[in-house]
């Protein structure tokens, strides 16, 4: 596969480039890659295409058997068929799941900084962020969990939301490090929600773990959010899985996604999620590769031309968490700034949490010659200031 290849994006209504004020602008920013999806999943549509008819559609046994093998065979966890639902994507389900386990008021933790719509899946349904802040040491995060402990204890504090690989930290959670996360939440009765989106996308020297793969309380004190639109760059397609053990959980989160509209998914998502899981795990080694040595690239170049912006160790992902904070630039300001005067457009830390602040988010799911343009417009606008 040529990850090197430039795809042209503009005027395909893409989100992540035609949102973008003028042409000149290099978006590093949402969490999509450039790089065509594997071979597989392109012909298996091509052929959906070419049937021509596109009604409502139910979602085959054949769609099961591939999420079940896939986890099985690559991560070592069995999922049972009637622990899934399906959904429109990982950020309905995790607000369906809110819905079916909290009353307003609740309070939902989340360990920040975190991904942006964890906010505002806990607000819309009228529920209170409780905030389990990380803690930087060097350049990386560990969990605070004495702190944890304290607001889990809260009988208010009903989930916790857990992001397995963390975005935008890059931390790829530990079975040490996630059991201690279940145990304090099975001591206070918070069922843990754990988002794996990104579970696909770990670097040498990291091992992604199923949170409810870790024991049998675990699993029945869980729900999973798995979807193969990270690592296949086909977040378009609108496909995601919720996984659970329990019927009864089970049951209220397959109301609240038929309250919420989102109980019906496409048939381009299902062909493409069975050609993923059956026949895209050499793509996607393949990408794994270019994308740690996209991050061994820009370590490299940071550490010898940005010495004094330095990365967050990335674990896992394809977002890179920079430290900005020497600019002394707010970071909403330095988001337009850069978008402004060097045309290149990051995520603001402060998206992430008040604890973002600081910090800017690099997408390098791109071609390398496009993260060797990205750098060298940082350092031409941090040079100029």
């Amino acid at each position: 596969m040529n990850f090197d290849e430039i795809i042209p994006r503009r005027g395909t209504n893409s989100y992540k480039w035609d949102s973008a004020t003028s042409d000149d602008i290099l978006p590093m920013w949402v969490a999509d890659m450039d790089f065509r999806t594997a071979p597989a999943i392109i012909e298996a549509l091509q052929q959906r295409v070419a049937h021509g008819i596109f009604g409502y559609t139910r979602v085959p046994d054949a769609y099961y058997e591939s999420v079940i093998h896939w986890f099985s065979h690559r991560h070592g966890w069995k999922i049972e068929r009637d622990w899934m639902i399906y959904t429109s994507g990982v950020v309905p389900a995790l607000s369906a799941i809110i819905k079916a386990l909290t009353t307003p008021g609740d309070g939902v933790l989340v360990q920040t900084p975190v991904y942006n719509c964890f906010f505002s899946s806990i607000r819309n349904n009228g529920c209170t962020i409780v905030s389990n802040p990380l803690v930087r040491i060097g350049n990386t995060y560990v969990i605070d969990y004495e702190d944890l402990e304290q607001k889990a204890v809260n009988p208010k504090t009903r989930l916790m939301l857990l992001c397995n690989p963390h975005n935008p930290a890059g931390r790829v959670w530990t079975r040490e490090e996630l059991e201690r996360i279940g145990d304090i939440c099975l001591r206070h009765g918070v069922t843990v929600v754990s988002d794996e989106i990104h579970c696909e996308l770990v670097y040498p020297g990291h091992t992604y773990t199923p949170f409810a793969s870790l024991s049998e309380r675990f699993l029945n004190n869980s729900i999973t959010c798995l979807s193969p639109s990270k690592a296949f760059n086909m977040a378009g397609l609108q496909i995601a899985n919720i996984v659970s053990s329990d019927a009864d959980v089970l049951r209220k989160i397959d109301r609240a996604i038929n309250i919420n509209e989102v109980c019906d998914v496409n048939p381009f998502g299902i062909t493409a999620t069975i050609a993923a899981y059956n026949e895209g795990e050499e793509w996607l080694s393949q990408l794994i590769d270019y994308l740690y040595q996209n991050y061994l690239y820009m370590k490299h170049f940071c550490t010898e031309y940005l010495p004094h912006f330095p990365l967050t160790d990335l674990q896992g992902t394809y977002l890179v968490w920079m430290d900005c904070r020497t600019l002394g630039i707010p970071s909403e300001e330095l988001e337009e700034q850069l978008t402004e005067k060097a045309k290149l457009w990051l995520n603001a830390g402060t998206m992430y949490g008040p604890e973002g602040e600081g910090f800017m988010r690099w997408n390098i799911a791109c071609p390398r010659t496009a993260l060797v343009e990205g750098l060298k417009r940082f350092t031409e606008f941090v040079t100029a200031q």
